[in-house]
């Protein structure tokens, strides 16, 4: 018996130890191959760019920085033409620089990070919920732990369709992506757990013309885009009258639908890859510790973004509207991603340890940005990225249980065995003779 209980206390532990050694293995990259050599910018670009011509299906820019500078661009389009001043919709990465214009704020002295959002608004409020409002501040909805449950994601709205008004889009978007609730609502008490809230974001960009006394736009172009040479950045363009726009694509290299957002602070920058590097090269120190490229803010309140501001199952995931994708000796590697329907895709990472950065901006693929930055940001550092981490769970977690099944199979055969030997020990001890047989 006590053999028994001893395999099956054995097999407990082998589970465990498994599913240790699989998840950290994953998350440092034990089984998986980097694009290039540690080191050897030229031989990423390679890999990068004979991938992004095997499967791009609509148009791409990439950038690759090295030390602060343009290393590589590479431009491709199945259709016009894009170089580095097209102007893509940017979808979800449009947070990262719409937080940076709200610590503009915060330096200012116009926000503080940590006093309830409602003392600054009159156009709208939070409605009553169980839980206590007040814990809804700035910091909590740049990290996406204030407790709301909208679960935005914006879908947009077509052309010929009204843009729905920013207090409305407030209440209950109407632009909802499937499966989002659209209320931006207090659900879970502020400050216990991150989740995504492209709600959220959109209470920032009220909460800045509330306290601006201007339009989102016209305040974005004034304290972000003017001071860092972002001169073909803004997060509003008709379509029908903007020059140099890439064409949407979808997966099948078909023209695809432009859509508008009420949102335009969560998902609705437009922006090129020059004015991405010079957005980028602003968070880079120089020898004196000053940017590499034009500042909006001071150096302490872009260390004070990349700080941890939100975790998942004990991994520090995000900062003051920057995502920490992962660490490194000086902190962690930062940007932002995002993603439109039908297949737009971006991507910006960061590493303010070496001053590298790579952007890439694409549609008609749903996932070739952030494949190919999650491969650089492995490069970069050896480890998986949380966002990469989430495309392998699938085979990670087919890993684990494969692993589960031997050891179960193992421990369930070997206990078999020793019941068995048990037994036929017991058989020929002279206390348990076998039975007589005959008559």
């Amino acid at each position: 018996m006590r053999s028994l209980l001893l395999v099956l206390l054995s097999s407990i532990g082998a589970l465990v130890l498994w599913t240790a050694l699989v998840v950290i293995g994953t998350l440092d990259g034990w089984w998986r191959q980097s694009l290039a050599p540690v080191g050897d910018a030229r031989a990423f670009v390679d890999a990068a760019l004979k991938e992004i011509d095997a499967k791009h299906r609509g148009n791409v820019a990439f950038v690759l920085i090295e030390d602060g500078q343009i290393y590589e661009k590479h431009f491709v389009s199945i259709g016009e033409p894009v170089d580095g001043d097209t102007l893509f919709q940017v979808a979800s990465l449009s947070k990262w620089i719409t937080a940076l214009g709200v610590m503009a704020l915060v330096e200012e002295g116009k926000l503080d990070l940590d006093v309830p959002v409602s003392n600054y608004l009159t156009r709208w409020a939070l409605p009553d919920s169980q839980y206590d409002n007040n814990g809804v501040t700035v910091r909590r909805l740049l990290s996406h732990t204030a407790g709301l449950t909208d679960g935005l994601g914006y879908a947009g709205f077509a052309p010929g369709t009204d843009v729905q008004g920013l207090e409305d889009s407030l209440t209950q978007a109407a632009d909802a992506s499937p499966g989002a609730d659209g209320r931006v609502r207090v659900g879970l008490a502020p400050g216990t757990e991150w989740q995504y809230s492209g709600g959220g974001y959109t209470l920032l960009q009220l909460l800045i013309e509330e306290v601006t006394g201007e339009t989102f736009e016209s305040y974005m172009q004034r304290a972000v885009f003017e001071p860092l040479g972002m001169s073909r950045s803004t997060f509003q363009v008709d379509p029908n009258d903007a020059s140099n726009l890439a064409v949407f694509y979808d997966v099948d290299g078909k023209p695809a639908i432009h859509y508008r957002f009420a949102s335009l602070a969560a998902a609705s920058l437009y922006t090129t890859t020059s004015d991405l590097t010079r957005f980028i090269q602003a968070h880079f120190p120089g020898p004196a510790g000053e940017p590499v490229g034009r500042s909006v803010v001071k150096a302490e309140t872009l260390n004070q973004m990349r700080q941890p501001h939100a975790s998942q199952m004990g991994f520090a995931i995000w900062g003051l509207g920057t995502m920490l994708y992962a660490p490194n000796d000086a902190g962690f590697v930062i940007g932002h991603d995002g993603n439109n329907e039908p297949a737009i895709n971006t991507a910006a990472r960061l590493n303010p340890e070496t001053g590298d950065g790579i952007v890439i901006l694409e549609t008609g693929n749903k996932l070739l940005a952030t494949t190919l930055a999650g491969e650089w940001v492995f490069w970069q550092t050896g480890k998986l990225d949380f966002l990469m981490v989430t495309l392998v769970a699938n085979q990670m977690i087919t890993m684990i249980v494969a692993g589960w099944v031997v050891i179960i199979l193992a421990g369930l055969l070997f206990g078999w065995r020793l019941r068995r030997a048990a037994n036929a020990n017991r058989i020929k001890s002279p206390l348990h003779p076998p039975p007589r047989t005959g008559t």
